[in-house]
């Protein structure tokens, strides 16, 4: 009980490594207390006791008093690393992202977000306005995508699709892999204009930018046309299932013969798994911060049904990685 109750200290002290550059000024060699704080710019003392902290975290291992090396799992708050997990932690760790949370309560009480009543905006028209917190929200969304970018383009049979279109796909973490692994495939990625600001660097990094398109949307509106491949990933568990819905339908209105929806999301059991308990964790905080979600494969199947759309198969994704592949076909 006492663990758990001192989990977001536990993230507010990830957040202070990343902030202060533990990690990286640690670097792969082992370091003392007092050279690290000479090199941060903190007080010496202080410093011992939050490296001490990390270390009864499994973030950096003492190897002599006072003197620590970086573990592997502390590696990942390496922000150069490409599969660092820094900005994940700052987002997750975020004043802003907490200050909802404070209120969970009055949301469980109303079902509503709490984060428009604390802030006076719902979250995506708050990101728009604090342009670091937003760049930070995209790099962390980019990091927690990579372990998928690089199992999708192997976990599914892209080879049916001459198109894909990446829908909500940010700065294309995501169909950059998939486009590179299948030369014969065309891509979209669709976003806003925040969203897509990194895309053409992430698409030239991985030599595919001359077969794909940006298109600046809004999915509650419309999605472009011309692709038979729709790929949802992490978008509908932001919403609720009306938006959702919307969202679907919107695919279903351009969806080809024989095109498919590829939806991206976690399944939450049927029954409760107590080693699923970061998922119910996260289905709160969509609760909280953004109205959504997470759903079950028969509320996956109950929106494709409400959007015209026939859920036609789930697989997941692969070892080590608990998103599941949701696949739905036009119905008829």
């Amino acid at each position: 009980m006492v663990e758990l109750l001192l989990g977001s200290l536990a993230a507010q002290t990830l957040r202070a490594a990343v902030r202060l550059r533990v990690v990286e000024i640690i670097g792969a060699k082992e370091r003392h207390a007092a050279e690290v704080a000479a090199e941060a710019g903190t007080q010496p003392q202080a410093t011992a006791r939050l490296l001490r902290a990390l270390a009864g975290l499994g973030i950096l291992q003492e190897r002599a008093p006072e003197s620590y090396a970086v573990t592997s799992a502390g590696a990942l708050l390496d922000p150069a690393r490409p599969d660092s997990l820094a900005a994940l932690v700052g987002m997750f760790a975020e004043p802003a992202m907490l200050r909802a949370w404070e209120h969970l309560d009055e949301g469980v009480r109303t079902g509503e977000t709490t984060f428009a009543s604390v802030f006076g905006r719902d979250f995506f028209p708050y990101l728009k306005e604090h342009p670091e917190l937003s760049a930070l929200f995209n790099t962390a969304m980019s990091q927690s995508t990579s372990l998928t970018a690089a199992q999708l383009p192997h976990a599914y049979d892209f080879g049916r699709f001459t198109t894909v279109a990446d829908i909500g796909g940010g700065d294309g973490t995501l169909l950059s892999p998939v486009l590179r692994e299948h030369p014969a495939l065309s891509g979209i990625l669709c976003d806003t204009e925040e969203g897509l600001a990194q895309a053409p660097l992430t698409l030239r990094r991985h030599g595919v930018e001359d077969r794909c398109s940006l298109v600046v949307g809004d999915f509650f509106r419309s999605v472009p046309e011309g692709a038979d491949l729709y790929l949802l990933k992490s978008i509908l568990h932001d919403w609720n299932d009306d938006q959702a819905v919307t969202v679907l339908g919107h695919c279903r209105a351009v969806l080809p013969p024989g095109g498919r929806v590829l939806i991206v999301e976690h399944l939450l059991p049927a029954a409760v798994a107590p080693e699923s308990a970061a998922l119910y964790l996260t289905d709160l905080n969509m609760l909280l911060n953004v109205g959504g979600r997470e759903r079950t494969r028969e509320e996956f199947a109950e929106l494709c049904d409400r959007a015209g759309l026939t859920l036609t198969s789930v697989t997941g994704l692969g070892e080590g990685n608990a998103f599941c592949l949701i696949e739905a076909a036009a119905e008829g």
